[in-house]
């Protein structure tokens, strides 16, 4: 072990029992909060530590009596020490995040992935999209770190994709990702603000998971969330900025028939005094009901 751990405490973790014991101890003393990927301490705790010892992230039982080496005891160690002290979400810390069973390269260049839309795309947007087969081109707006783009590649093979990002540091991640799933024939990146790279494109499917945090709740924001980009969360007072351009472009960029699908959070009482004409379907998602929103391009002409 380095030279500040010789003779400490730590010197008595042995086993990955003894340094997960640990890690659940340290995280609850120091208050973290959780929700990038896992919602509590021993749940995040279990990650870090099969991550940092190269393990099978789904197989923590044959191993917890396993007895660790020291320099893997230290960086276990250096590992917990930065998710305490900094404040660091875990994907940030190991640059990697899960979604729907699909890994992501991360780092502070784009939010953690997480979306309820993502489930959603994997099942080809049924029952809302009545024919998936006929999808020839799709749209993956604030596209961030480009993983809803991957999973439109997959649920729609024989669409082409185009997804856009204001920030041209997230399109460098987006880039990487659509590259490690091998996807760049598929897959175009613009970088822009909302459709405005897009003149005289469109879409059958269109998808968003804009910046919809409101700027009482941007203020309210635990510690981990602010090493998240400031650009991709808050967006104005109601945090619907974002969705008002988007309700206000839509359709001019979706085929005949084409579908809108937005995510904005915890906003549906905002969203619907804001635009009390239009008709809005809200599918139930993993429990859910006010998370995301569908609108056809009809029903946006209305």
């Amino acid at each position: 072990m380095s030279d500040h751990e010789a003779d400490s405490p730590l010197e008595n973790l042995i086993t990955v029992r003894d340094w997960l014991r640990y890690a659940v101890s340290r995280f609850n003393a120091a208050g973290l909060f959780f929700g990038h990927g896992s919602s509590n301490a021993y749940d995040e705790a279990v990650y870090l530590i099969l991550h940092t010892l190269h393990l099978p992230l789904d197989r923590l039982e044959p191993f917890l009596d396993a007895s660790l080496l020291p320099e893997e005891g230290e960086q276990i160690a250096d590992m917990l020490d930065r998710r305490v002290n900094e404040r660091l979400p875990a994907p940030y810390l190991t640059h990697e995040a899960w979604l729907q069973g699909y890994r992501f390269y991360v780092d502070e260049r784009v939010i953690v992935p997480r979306s309820f839309l993502a489930s959603m795309l994997l099942e080809q947007m049924q029952p809302w999209l009545p024919e998936p087969e006929a999808v020839s081109v799709a749209l993956d707006l604030c596209t961030g770190s480009g993983c809803l783009a991957v999973l439109l590649a997959e649920a729609f093979p024989d669409a082409e994709i185009d997804a856009v990002d204001l920030s041209p540091d997230a399109l460098e991640v987006a880039r990487r990702n659509v590259a490690d799933y091998g996807l760049e024939d598929q897959i175009t990146l613009y970088q822009g603000d909302m459709f405005t790279p897009l003149e005289g494109m469109t879409y059958d499917l269109i998808v968003a998971n804009p910046p919809y945090v409101n700027a009482a709740s941007v203020a309210a924001l635990p510690a981990e969330y602010r090493h998240e980009p400031a650009l991709a969360l808050g967006s104005g007072a109601d945090g619907l900025d974002a969705t008002r351009i988007i309700l206000r472009d839509a359709a001019r960029h979706l085929n005949p028939g084409g579908l809108l699908a937005v995510e904005i959070g915890h906003n549906r009482d905002a969203l619907e005094a804001a635009f009390p004409d239009l008709a809005l379907t809200w599918p139930e998602i993993e429990g859910s009901t006010d998370t995301v929103f569908l609108v056809s391009r009809e029903q946006l002409l209305q």
